[in-house]
């Protein structure tokens, strides 16, 4: 069939009965109960006053009633998934910045998204688990937002189906709005570079409000007619279980979790003889390739890596299946989008030159939201600049070798160091910080903070941690707290992120 070009298209193939979202120990919701799901919720969204591109905030723990959730809610409304970890301060702010019409929580979790809701006035819904036999049913509650919406009914194609803050070294994350034909767009690259069918089975174990799990585990899986079952988050005590219940023919996930599976794979061997893993998927970060190597012996399958961004609505390269060659410590060829590497000067760079990694296609943002600044400065000629420094070889296999950015990459979560500077300066104690990334044997990076006290005021690095996790999700917390007489400055005398890890001996 032609590719889709929005959700509802996406899931226009011919499976009825067949499984398309699971969750382990739970009944399979089929294709058909998903298109009444998706039916019966943009028809509670218009009720409710909510219609095409009216952004709902989503709350939710991971499973299968998220990422039915986010099918449904997408195809008739713009979805604003949020990480169920954030503190209140947090969720105010994203929720402020979306300038969301609804937030949904589900029926009985005391989340600080509803305090945060209501600091705000943004109205509430509450999301009920269609009982413990099926597996992503479910139903909506709440308080009324106005009357019938602008745009009723679902969603077209250049809609807004979903959007998500990326993390800037600017104090203000970007907001990146991607419309249904730029996810359909990476729903099908997913499925072509994989080569998925309708026999597939994913055991997704990515996080939900992650672009990674939404694209790659959902939308890829049910584009293609196959099955994704959706784990509670991942449990490396809990993987091989699931291994075994749902018997996958692949998962995706980040270095760190393959290295935890890894890590209990040798008491888990009969498990492992017995599973039917097509290939195994890693993105979101670097895979080391010794980690590469110990995952294909101990699985005997491939692993392919990808390349990944927000605002490439996933994927942008991948490590081809067999019989094509995969290369260790390359993110493979173009799989989707144009990918091309450009200098300074704006020009385009033969194989073998080290340069910008720039993107196009279908499935790029076309600019990020009420950011004219950024899309000035980060789209050229129709080209997106990723931020990434790499190299192609002859073969069109892409090796990144750096960021040019100063986010910080902790096992696929970025994080804007600029945030977390805010929130440590508001300690009574600190005159000066500095937030960066230093080296991590199994994450790729780690936060860190250099700070310069106050004079007559002490503070313990236990203390700035505390006082950081007050405000932020534990991800965003520094590992590690200098306090320094004077922070390493460039020639101009501005404070540097980069390379400072080296300067203080962190790397």
């Amino acid at each position: 069939m032609p590719q889709a070009k929005t959700i509802v298209e996406l899931l226009g193939h011919d499976k009825v009965t067949e499984p398309a979202i699971s969750s382990p120990d739970r009944q399979a919701l089929t294709y058909a109960g998903l298109r009444s799901q998706m039916s019966r919720t943009v028809e509670k969204l218009n009720e409710l006053g909510i219609g095409r591109n009216d952004p709902v905030a989503i709350v939710l723990p991971n499973g299968p009633e998220m990422a039915s959730a986010f099918v449904s809610i997408a195809a008739g409304a713009t979805t604003a998934p949020l990480n169920p970890n954030y503190r209140e301060n947090e969720f105010e702010f994203y929720l402020s910045d979306l300038n969301a019409k609804l937030l949904i929580v589900m029926e009985g979790d005391e989340t600080p998204a509803r305090s945060a809701a209501k600091n705000i006035g943004l109205p509430i819904a509450e999301l009920s688990s269609g009982g413990e036999e099926t597996a992503g049913l479910f139903t909506i509650a709440g308080e009324k937002v106005g009357d019938k919406p602008q745009l009723g009914g679902y969603a077209e194609a250049e809609d807004i189906a979903l959007v998500l803050h990326t993390s800037g070294t600017t104090s203000r994350p970007k907001i990146v709005p991607l419309s249904h034909v730029n996810i359909c767009a990476t729903a099908w690259n997913v499925q072509q570079s994989l080569a998925l069918t309708s026999d597939d089975r994913c055991l997704n174990i990515m996080p939900l409000f992650h672009i990674h799990g939404l694209m790659a585990a959902v939308l890829g899986s049910l584009g293609a007619g196959a099955s994704v079952c959706c784990s509670p988050g991942f449990n490396a005590l809990k993987f091989f279980a699931w291994l075994k219940e749902v018997n996958p023919t692949w998962y995706t996930a980040v270095p760190t979790m393959h290295q935890a599976i890894l890590g209990r794979a040798p008491r888990n061997l009969e498990i492992i003889n017995q599973s039917n893993l097509r290939f195994l998927r890693s993105s979101s970060a670097s895979l080391p390739p010794q980690v590469m190597s110990a995952l294909e012996e101990t699985f005997n399958a491939p692993v392919v890596e990808a390349y990944g961004m927000t605002e490439a609505a996933h994927q942008m390269a991948c490590n081809p299946l067999p019989p094509r060659a995969r290369k260790p410590g390359t993110v493979g060829v173009a799989a989707g989008p144009e990918v091309s590497i450009m200098d300074f000067e704006k020009e385009h760079l033969p194989p073998g030159s080290i340069g910008e990694v720039v993107i196009r296609g279908s499935n790029v943002t076309p600019g990020y939201q009420n950011n004219p600044e950024a899309n000035a400065s980060e789209f050229i000629g129709g080209w997106f600049r990723t931020g990434d420094q790499g190299v192609m070889d002859e073969d069109g296999y892409l090796r990144l070798t750096g960021r040019l950015k100063e986010i910080i990459n902790r096992g696929g979560e970025k994080i804007s160091p600029r945030e977390v500077d805010e929130v440590i300066l508001d300690h009574p104690a600190v005159a000066q910080v500095v937030t960066f990334a230093m080296p991590h044997d199994k994450l790729g990076e780690e936060v860190a903070a250099a700070i310069i006290l106050n004079e007559d005021i002490a503070a313990t690095e236990s203390e700035i941690r505390e006082f950081a996790r007050k405000k932020l999700a534990d991800f965003k917390v520094p590992r590690k707290v200098l306090f320094l007489d004077e922070i390493p400055k460039g020639p101009t005398g501005k404070l540097q992120r980069i390379g400072l890890a080296k300067k203080l001996g962190l790397a």
